[in-house]
């Protein structure tokens, strides 16, 4: 329903339930759950800024959720398509990881890294990996992006980094941009989880 809001960020709120801020928007008010590192990014009220959102429909009551950076938002969304995973449990695992970490694991399938974060046991790391997984590197993808660099890549890290990016709905040309960014900058044997990484600070500008 609500894509992103851009506005004043009026109040900072911390309670046993979380931590939220609000964002007011043409005389509207918005309260929205977030990561705490995003949390402690807005270091007072009454500065401008953006929060893509997401909108949170049960059966009592309606909330929101927000994010300072799209790719937080994108990677929220692939989570808690996991069952047994709510909105908590992914803020949790992005408060505890970065968005590429979190690929770089499901990539490799990771599980004990997950365990890290709070309240993700042995059987639910394994049931997220192996179901983001699925959904992350099956996606259609036609063909390789070609990109001119003089950069030496892995071909393979380069085609699952593309079908990661796509499958969170990025467009051809918007990454085809982004490998021309990064590419060159980054060291010949970077993994896949590095292009991800690069790519994404520039996807989400």
């Amino acid at each position: 329903m609500y894509d992103y809001i851009r506005g004043i960020f009026t109040s900072k709120t911390a309670t046993s339930k979380g931590v939220f801020l609000t964002i007011e928007n043409n005389g509207i008010g918005y309260s929205a759950e977030v990561m705490a590192r995003d949390y402690a990014q807005v270091e007072k009220t009454g500065t401008e800024g953006k929060l893509y959102t997401v909108l949170i429909h049960r059966e009592d009551r309606m909330s929101l959720c927000g994010f300072l950076h799209k790719e937080d938002r994108d990677i929220f969304l692939i989570l808690t398509s996991v069952s047994g995973v709510g909105s908590k449990m992914a803020l949790t695992l992005l408060d505890e990881f970065q968005s590429s970490e979190l690929i770089g694991f499901v990539i490799g399938g990771n599980y004990k890294e997950l365990t890290r974060a709070k309240g993700v046991g042995p059987k639910l790391a394994q049931k997220i990996i192996l179901e983001l997984k699925d959904k992350l590197m099956n996606y259609n993808n036609t063909a390789p992006i070609e990109v001119n660099t003089s950069a030496v890549q892995n071909t393979q890290d380069m085609e699952d980094a593309q079908t990661v990016l796509m499958s969170l709905g990025y467009e051809r040309e918007e990454i085809k941009i982004a490998f021309s960014k990064v590419l060159n900058t980054l060291k010949e044997n970077a993994s896949a989880e590095d292009i991800l990484k690069e790519s994404l600070k520039i996807l989400s500008v």
